[in-house]
């Protein structure tokens, strides 16, 4: 006969950690913020190279055909062989002809030099660009950029071609315009502003958007989560609400097909928890009667044995000593019983410690067996009753399947207000496998105690009371050899009251 496991109806729940600021939320808004600063950014720059690549274009066009066609129609009045006067009228007549447009020209002519606005000679213009133009038949530009402001250079060669300049043989006269870019460097200067003032609000709707879709890509997944706590907390009827047939919808099916199957498991473990449970209750309920009746008459056997001889004298001890042992298990599966039903109680009282544990050792006759560690003085409020079952037991298992000598001590515990009571011997220790199931009921740790007197149940009940008082037990190997068992108990049981 086994005993189920206890099931319990509320899990205990660990404490949710703090939402960290790389949350999942907090990453969709920044991936969505990401994007759209990136697209907005690309998007803008491209708009302004465009436009700006536009404008300087029909910009530079513009003022190269005006230069060209009044070049043109000034250079009709000048002889082959200019000199500084007609230079000087040339380039006057071309600056104010444009004064609106802020032209500046400049005239050479071999070593001739003729300039408007006080230009008197083309040391600002580009060794290239003078280069370009005093070789090649075609007018020449660059854009220039002195401090914060931005002008147009434009070098023209004047040609002629037999009595009339055309546009085929080189002259010797050149004319060079410098024109300020004022208006176009507004116009760029707008496409900026334009450009900034449109990334702004579209990254705020970005974050607008990237909330919203957050919130409903979210809002399944914290549903998910809630359902997730209610089922650990015990909760196994939780349900989600499953909508639409996208991949969250298929999740949510998915987790309330599982929460079924498992709410399912857990009712039929529990039944047949609660079906075992009551099974050894009533077993052990109903032995009761007829053991003590058997006891009764291997009372009297037990009495008659000095009497008989051969195998009735072995007969009747064998039945007292299974008697007994039966009466012991009927009485650890009732304890069971009372800890699987939540009816056992503490009848706590204020003992002294060391006084407590002599007592249970005199009881059994065990002070010459045991060696003690002891001091006085050492109070707590523990079940009188409970606390001789706990000592008994493991200094019980000592003698029986440890190694002489037993120890038993007590000392106040060194982290918080409790004690500790340490019962070890010099066996041959407990095997590393069977530690972490010592306290399991009905296990043994090697064959050798399949058939001793003990029911299995000892070591579990003691970790049940234990418990109870709100302590701990562990069991360990000494390294020099031996087992030892060490519970730890509060001075004062957390939440538990005297019933008395």
């Amino acid at each position: 006969m086994t005993t189920q496991a206890h099931i319990p109806k509320t899990a205990p729940r660990k404490r949710s950690r703090p939402r960290s600021l790389g949350g999942l939320r907090a990453r969709l808004l920044f991936s969505f913020v990401l994007v759209a600063a990136l697209s907005a950014l690309g998007t803008g720059a491209l708009t302004f190279q465009q436009a700006r690549t536009g404008v300087l274009q029909q910009s530079q066009d513009t003022v190269v055909n005006q230069f060209r066609q009044s070049v043109d129609a000034a250079v009709l009045e000048l002889p082959s062989a200019p000199g500084q006067e007609e230079l000087d009228s040339l380039v006057a007549r071309l600056a104010r002809e444009h004064q609106t447009q802020q032209w500046n020209v400049l005239a050479t002519y071999g070593d001739l030099r003729a300039a408007s606005s006080g230009l008197a000679s083309v040391d600002g213009l580009t060794s290239e660009l003078r280069a370009s133009v005093e070789t090649r038949p075609v007018a020449v530009f660059q854009r220039v950029r002195t401090g914060n402001h931005s002008s147009l250079v434009v070098g023209l060669p004047v040609t002629y071609s037999g009595d009339g300049y055309t546009a085929r043989t080189l002259s010797g006269l050149t004319l060079y315009l410098i024109v300020p870019q004022k208006s176009e460097q507004a116009y760029v200067d707008a496409l900026v502003t334009a450009v900034e003032r449109a990334t702004l609000p579209a990254l705020g709707l970005a974050a607008l958007l990237a909330l919203l879709l957050a919130r409903g890509v979210l809002r399944p997944v914290r549903a998910l989560s809630k359902a997730t706590r209610r089922m650990a907390d015990g909760h196994f009827d939780v349900r989600l609400r499953v909508e639409g047939t996208d991949e969250l919808a298929d999740l949510a099916q998915a987790f309330n097909d599982t929460a079924a199957a498992l709410e399912e498991s857990i009712t039929e473990l529990r039944r047949m928890e609660a079906g075992a449970r009551r099974f050894a209750a009533d077993i052990s309920h109903e032995l009761r009667t007829p053991l003590a009746a058997m006891t009764a008459v291997t009372d009297v056997l037990a009495e008659e044995t000095p009497g008989l001889v051969g195998d009735t004298a072995d007969a009747v001890h064998l039945i007292t000593e299974e008697t007994l042992r039966l009466a012991r298990l009927v009485d650890d599966l009732m304890e069971i019983s009372r800890f699987d039903a939540h009816a056992a109680e503490l009848n706590l009282d204020d003992l002294d410690l060391a006084e407590s544990l002599r007592r249970t050792l005199a009881i059994r006759g065990w002070p010459d067996d045991v060696r003690t560690d002891l001091p006085d003085g050492i109070r707590a409020r523990v079940d009188p009753r409970r606390l001789d079952v706990v000592v008994a037991n493991l200094v019980g298992n000592a003698l029986r399947h440890g190694g002489q000598p037993v120890t038993l001590t007590l000392r106040r515990a060194a982290d918080e207000p409790g004690v500790l009571i340490e019962v070890s011997d010099h066996g041959p220790g407990i095997p590393e496998s069977a530690l972490p199931h010592l306290f399991e009921r009905f296990y043994k740790a090697g064959p050798a105690r399949s058939r001793s007197e003990s029911s299995g149940l000892g070591l579990a009940i003691t970790a049940e009371n234990v418990h109870l008082h709100g302590g701990h037990i562990h069991a360990a190997n000494r390294p020099g050899g031996g087992a030892v068992f060490t519970v730890e108990l509060p001075l004062r049981p957390h939440g538990k009251e005297d019933p008395t």
